[in-house]
């Protein structure tokens, strides 16, 4: 229970019991308090459970002072204790950041016995309270997140007993704080831009170095974009600042969240639109005297600048120098939901200084080559101008890496080619230091396009509409100044800029970058469209829904950027690999460069540069990057594909699902009564009887009657004249003279009418699970008409792809088991439960969870128990709504349930390239360590082979982001 919609819920169903007085909700704390006159509170338990509440009692007693006792003190206070919580604590080696806490949490909190999770992550400690019978539950939850996790000690809340009891009381027998206490939350949260962070070595780096610090509570990185967000109690940001550039990392403030004591002022610039305007003002505003932080957005050309000046006209007329005319703007408008700048960062200077250093190491060992000794002047000259101007950077990478004891790549390179050096390989040193210079910017380039992939997410919608002003006139103005319910015109051929619902207007709607629908879509008054969509004919009028910042492809490109920085379970391998591999090739190369030579008469220059040689070739480089460019590639795959994933992890879990459990109503079917047959059993041809039943049913609200209305369409109905319902029965009314009925069996029988073939014909539709109606007069019966809730177009291809997968379909329904058969019969689907309660649904999924991962497929609202408590929760059709988007693990922006079967073989082709790229790095690596020990590989040749094993990880990862879309298992390779 966190939100309005299960507070609805259970007002709803506690009304219905005639004992119940006032309800009081604590949504934020997940309790709910019931004043009752029941004899006890089991009927409040079974009512709640019915709606898919997990309920346990804390306590039952006389409320003081407003406050009812807690279940620590109940015994004391006169209350009744239900359960007696334990605590188990578990070891979670996995866990050391905050994102894994985040997976967690929402893995355990919905646990039906859980009462409180509390994290240690420097000691990778996890504590539960809950009153479980076992501790198992939790670890299987927690081994499906890929947590290698283990029980450690055990201890349990005593009850208070006389006469300490009131020891254990706190003021007013409430319980001791200490045993309902939560973690204190997080002060503040401030975002970094970090220009040169761009590669998990450096967010290793930083890490370590920012886990010293006391006062940090989270860290939240954002590799793509450059960006951290650090969650912290400090006073002042300047100590993390200061942490991130005793390590070579070139970061600034971009945003602090929250209230803050300064001054903001934001500008519209109309000429800043590029990383070069944004240096400009970064250089210009950040020495500028109480400018405290800056945040850009390049896609919006604003500047919000966080300041303690009393007057902002400093900081405007520094910006007026620099010739760009600011805008001073209202601070009140919301922020963007996605930065947008990603720029790669390597300069036209940086390739000039790459190529004269390629230049001098070449001619080096040119002149080596043509005869000029190895340590000669020339030689060593070019050498060394070569490592200056091409590979200063890492050996200041290499340096601090030293300092904070980090072995990285950066490290290993360094004392590579120092070592060269110092045996006088001078030549091969600056190509060494040249070529991973030059694989290093190779693999920045590589990643923009990784970047750019998501970045196309926000440039489809476009930054102007056409606005219709107050004096009637059509005015061309920014998108992010549209407000609320303003009339938007869109013409032939162009992007819709915001969410809105058309007003006027029919046209085709291209809706593939939201949906992944691959035909346009007919839209027409009270339709909905969304921003970055493309009007294909006609001119539409809408009203705006959702501004700037607010709407579905704003939310989709958050939820993208959010994913990616999760890790995955693979990458949570690699990093782990890499953590312990590369410390121990490092001890490989010394024990390589000494013993030989020490202990078995070998040659110093021969063994030390065999050393080097396989500090180069181990090079952990191709195994770290590997995997978060694959799954980044795969999260903007899907989401180009209409399928939001929101995170790594359930990319990775999706080739493992066994089992998918789909709810009928709006996943399989559509989700509304339709008019399926008009059976004439009379003269009266089949064109009249719909216009005599739909003339009657205009003036009912019954659903069945809606449906007969909807399959007449927009045809004119005959004048009903003396209409009459007849409760539990039907509708009668006179057309044209003649009294006509329309209603159920009960109503025909009643009038004499229901005859053999009329029977049968009822008997026929019922059996297929509609609901059929009949037309008659007061002599005879007319025709027979049925209504059903239509199975979707797609839902039985989906349910063959998925068995083609190996995933088995359950159908899950609290529709009655007559009705769900027949589903099931014209889908494929042959394990169909009906007449479900939502906890017969949660003990559905807890039964097939038992026989392997399990995927569970709702709407995201209603069937929130069951999607929490599978391996992976789809909402269907989640576009445009706010809930889904938010809650399930993964959204399918369309109402088409191939997109699951779809996702799935996406997944599995994402894990097969994981595999493939690991595999590949690793054995790369495994065959040239023996070229290196045999004497068969050279320097150069070590770092052309790890720049190769790395660019092609890369690009193999890449490849996800092609255009085909992944059908079958075939892709899983």
């Amino acid at each position: 229970m966190d939100c309005r919609n299960e507070e609805a819920a259970i007002r709803a169903r506690l009304s219905q019991l005639p004992q119940v007085g006032s309800l009081s909700f604590d949504l934020p704390a997940r309790r709910l308090v019931v004043e009752h006159e029941l004899p006890d509170p089991r009927p409040l338990l079974q009512a709640l459970t019915e709606i898919g509440m997990s309920t346990s009692l804390e306590a039952e007693g006389t409320v003081a002072g407003g406050d009812a006792c807690g279940s620590a003190c109940s015994a004391a206070c006169g209350g009744s204790v239900v359960s007696l919580p334990s605590t188990h604590v578990f070891t979670v080696p996995d866990m050391d950041c905050r994102n894994e806490e985040a997976a967690i949490r929402a893995r355990l909190e919905p646990l039906d016995g859980v009462n409180l999770l509390e994290f240690d992550l420097r000691a990778h400690r996890l504590s539960v309270v809950h009153t479980l019978p076992s501790a198992e539950p939790i670890l299987q939850q927690l081994r499906a997140l890929g947590m290698c996790a283990h029980l450690g000690n055990t201890t349990e809340v005593a009850p208070p007993s006389s006469p300490d009891a009131d020891a254990a009381c706190g003021p007013c027998g409430k319980p001791e704080p200490s045993l309902v206490s939560v973690p204190a939350a997080s002060g503040n949260t401030t975002q970094f831009l970090i220009t040169n962070m761009d590669c998990p070595t450096e967010e290793a780096l930083i890490r370590k170095h920012l886990g010293k610090l006391d006062a940090i509570d989270r860290l939240d990185f954002d590799l793509m974009n450059r960006r951290l967000a650090v969650q912290h109690r400090l006073g002042d940001p300047a100590p993390v600042l200061d942490a991130l550039r005793e390590i070579g990392m070139q970061a600034t403030v971009e945003r602090e969240a929250g209230a803050s004591p300064q001054g903001q002022a934001t500008y519209l610039i109309e000429k800043m639109d590029c990383p070069t305007e944004e240096a400009l003002l970064r250089k210009a505003l950040e020495g500028l005297p109480g400018v405290a932080a800056l945040q850009f957005d390049l896609m919006s050309r604003t500047l919000t600048v966080s300041h303690s000046l009393d007057d902002a006209s400093p900081i405007t007329a520094a910006i007026e120098r620099l010739g760009m005319a600011p805008v001073l703007r209202d601070s009140s408008r919301p922020a963007p939901a996605v930065t947008s700048e990603f720029g790669s960062g390597i300069s036209k200077s940086q390739w000039l200084r790459m190529a004269a250093a390629g230049v001098l190491a070449i001619g080096a060992e040119v002149m080596a080559f043509s005869g000029m000794g190895e340590s000669s002047l020339p030689v060593v000259g070019a050498s060394l101008a070569a490592i200056a101007l091409g590979g200063i950077e890492t050996l200041k990478k290499g340096w601090i890496a030293l300092r904070t004891r980090s072995l990285n790549m950066n490290l290993l390179m360094t004392v590579a080619v120092i070592g060269a050096a110092l045996i006088g390989q001078w030549p091969e040193a600056a190509v060494v230091i040249w070529l991973f210079g030059i694989a290093e910017m190779i693999e920045a380039l590589s990643l923009d396009r990784a970047r750019n992939a998501i970045r196309k997410l926000m440039d489809l919608a476009p930054e102007t509409a056409l606005v219709k002003q107050p004096d009637g006139r059509w005015e061309e103005v920014k998108a992010e100044t549209v407000p609320l319910s303003a009339l938007v015109r869109v013409r032939p051929g162009e992007r819709i800029a915001l969410d809105g619902v058309v007003v006027s207007g029919a046209s085709a709607v291209n809706q593939a970058p939201i949906t992944g629908e691959s035909m346009p879509v007919e839209k027409n008054p009270g339709d909905t469209v969304f921003a970055g969509t493309i009007n294909e004919r006609g001119t539409l009028e809408f009203e705006v829904r959702s501004r700037k910042g607010e709407t579905t492809l704003d939310r989709i490109a958050r939820s993208v950027q959010d994913a990616q920085g999760q890790r995955a379970p693979t990458q949570r391998f690699v990093d782990r690999f890499a953590s312990v591999y590369t410390p121990v090739v490092f001890a490989l190369a010394i024990a390589i460069a000494v013993i030989p030579p020490l202990f078995f008469g070998g040659g110093w220059f021969d063994w030390v540069y065999k050393a080097l040689v396989m500090l180069v070739i181990a090079c952990p480089c191709a195994l770290v990057i590997s995997t978060p460019v694959t799954v980044v590639s795969g999260l903007a795959a899907a989401a180009r594909r209409g399928i939001l994933v929101k995170g790594g992890l359930y990319l990775e879990q999706g080739r493992m699902l066994r089992s998918v459990a789909l709810d009928k109503t709006g996943t399989l079917t559509h989700g509304r009564p339709s008019l399926t047959e008009t059976v004439p059993v009379a003269s009266m041809p089949r064109e009249e009887v719909l216009r005599v039943a739909a003339s009657l049913d205009a003036l009912s609200e019954h659903p069945v009657a809606t449906a007969i209305v909807n399959g007449y369409g927009d045809r004119p109905h005959a004048t009903v004249q003396r209409f009459e319902a007849l409760a539990g029965r039907g509708v009668k009314g006179d057309i044209d003279g003649q009294t006509y009925y329309i209603g159920n069996q009960r109503l025909a029988t009643e009038l004499g009418v229901a005859t053999e073939p009329v029977r049968t014909l009822l008997e026929q539709f019922e059996a297929q699970a509609k609901t059929a109606v009949v037309l008659a007069t007061a002599q005879q019966a007319l025709a027979v008409l049925a209504v059903a809730d239509t199975v979707r177009n797609s839902s039985k291809q989906a349910v063959a792809e998925l068995k083609r997968l190996g995933v088995e379909p359950v159908m899950l329904t609290g529709d009655n088991s007559k009705t769900a058969q027949a589903v099931a019969a014209q889908v494929g689907i042959t394990d169909a439960r009906g007449e479900l309660l939502p906890h017969d649904k949660l003990e559905a999924i807890e039964k097939l969870a038992a026989q392997g991962p399990v995927g569970m497929v709702g709407d995201g609202v209603n069937d929130a128990p069951a999607l929490a408590k599978s391996s992976i929760g789809f909402a269907m059709g989640a576009a445009g709504t706010d809930t889904a988007i938010e809650t399930a693990d993964v959204a399918l922006m369309q109402d088409d349930l191939r997109k699951l079967p779809e996702f799935i073989a996406l997944s599995r082709r994402v894990g097969g390239i994981l595999k493939a790229n690991i595999t590949f790095a690793i054995g790369t690596k495994a065959v040239f360590m023996v070229l290196a020990f045999t004497g068969h590989a050279s320097l150069w040749l070590a770092i052309l082979a790890d720049m190769g094993a790395s660019l092609l990880v890369v690009f193999n990862g890449l490849r996800l982001l092609g255009r085909s879309a992944p059908t079958d298992g075939r892709a899983a390779g």
